[in-house]
């Protein structure tokens, strides 16, 4: 198998992992066992997806206990809000540009 099929293969797998885990119901993320993790891109990243659903998860909360009336915060709940939004918008663009440069490094010619 040549590695461009070989990564093909992998890719496929990923995505068939991928969706087996959105049927799965949503929780708030937990931080790895084990504490301490290995440097390198990919945990990075892992990091930053995780405070990126700690902030979307405070947030809800926040406008939650606006909605019942168990808080008066609703300015606190808003910059909340706005907060887990702009970082969830930064970290599409980070996978965005993630996705094309592994594109463009899948089609260059050997």
């Amino acid at each position: 198998m040549n590695p461009i099929e070989q990564a093909r293969s992998e890719m496929l797998g990923q995505m068939q992992q991928l969706r087996e885990l959105s049927a799965a119901p949503i929780r708030p993320a937990s931080p790895a066992p084990g504490g301490a993790a290995e440097p390198g891109f990919g945990n990075a990243f892992e990091d930053a997806l995780r405070a990126v659903d700690a902030q979307q998860h405070q947030a809800s909360q926040a406008m939650a206990a606006v909605d019942s009336g168990r808080s008066d915060d609703l300015a606190g709940a808003m910059v909340q809000s706005q907060q887990a939004s702009v970082s969830f918008s930064a970290l599409l663009q980070v996978r965005n540009k993630l996705a094309t440069a592994f594109d463009q490094v899948m089609n260059m010619p050997l």
